[in-house]
């Protein structure tokens, strides 16, 4: 009789431990707030676990829906179960069999800011025509703050360039549309190289990074250069950065004077040398005419 009461027990025991670790396994993986440009688009990572190993997608169900009607979907594979104001705006861009419940919306409205929750159905049986196994991931959804106004890029470099050397400048932007990213322009981009990055960044972000480099004459001096970002939809938004010209370094002013200095003083030096010449001559033919008249008034006062 214990037996039996401790085979029950055990039973009991296990049975509430496999309920716990199903209801563990089940799990998503969602930013809890996005930006969302409206006319942009925005992507919505997300990724989920479940308790029943490698599915295929074809045995996977799975939606978006308000967070307090999960009969209001903004998301799913039928389109006649999706409201109105999303039919047409929504789609997944991953694959439920591999656990990725990514979804995008596009031609965002100021309305659209949830939140949104994911739920996913698991057909165990082909023959099934309706999901035998449903979780509502409630608890983990996801909001979005509508930005009516595109963000600013942001424009990085030196404050001084140097005159006739490459000089560069950085200019970013983030923003949640990777599939239909922002580009980036700058109002001299035609005389000078320009290389862009795009990356990913925490929390469902992406940054486009532009960078310039161009090489600054003389009339560059306290010119203004402007990165404007364009975003799907036709909202865009500019920065500027001026660039104050730091000029080759000239010696003209020390190697002028000191030649003109030098070529005059050789010029005087020579004419000096030449009159001080001439000046010894003359002394010299004073003084011998000085010694013959001498010497004849000595000749004749000794006569």
């Amino acid at each position: 009789m214990e037996t039996k009461e401790t085979m029950t027990l055990l039973s009991l025991l296990l049975s509430v431990f496999t309920v716990s670790t199903s209801a563990e396994e089940w799990k998503v993986n969602v930013v809890k707030e996005l930006d969302a440009l409206v006319k942009s688009c925005v992507v919505i990572p997300c990724s989920f676990k479940h308790p029943y190993g490698n599915l295929p997608s074809s045995k996977l169900k799975g939606n978006w829906h308000l967070s307090n009607k999960q009969d209001h979907r903004i998301y799913d594979e039928d389109i006649d179960e999706v409201i109105e104001k999303f039919k047409g705006r929504t789609k997944l861009l991953g694959h439920l069999g591999q656990n990725n419940c990514t979804l995008e919306i596009v031609k965002v409205k100021d309305y659209d800011n949830g939140p949104f929750c994911l739920q996913i159905g698991i057909f165990q049986e082909e023959a099934q025509t309706t999901p035998n196994t449903t979780h509502f991931f409630v608890d983990n959804c996801v909001r979005l703050k509508i930005l009516p106004n595109p963000p600013k890029p942001t424009v990085t470099g030196a404050k001084v360039a140097a005159e006739d050397q490459p000089y560069t400048t950085t200019c970013s932007v983030t923003h949640t549309c990777p599939s239909q990213r922002p580009n980036l322009t700058w109002s001299r981009g035609e005389d000078g190289k320009i290389n862009e990055l795009h990356r990913e960044l925490p929390f469902g972000n992406w940054e486009v990074l532009s960078i310039l480099t161009f090489t600054p004459k003389e009339q560059d001096d306290h010119s203004e250069v402007t990165c404007t970002a364009h975003f799907k939809g036709g909202e865009s938004s500019s920065a500027t950065v001026t660039v104050y010209l730091k000029r080759k370094e000239s010696y003209s002013y020390i190697i002028i004077p000191s030649v003109v200095g030098t070529i005059t003083a050789v010029i005087l030096g020579a004419a000096f040398f030449f009159i001080l010449k001439k000046y010894r001559k003359r002394i010299s033919e004073l003084q011998n005419q000085d010694g013959s008249v001498w010497n004849r008034l000595s000749r004749l006062s000794n006569r």
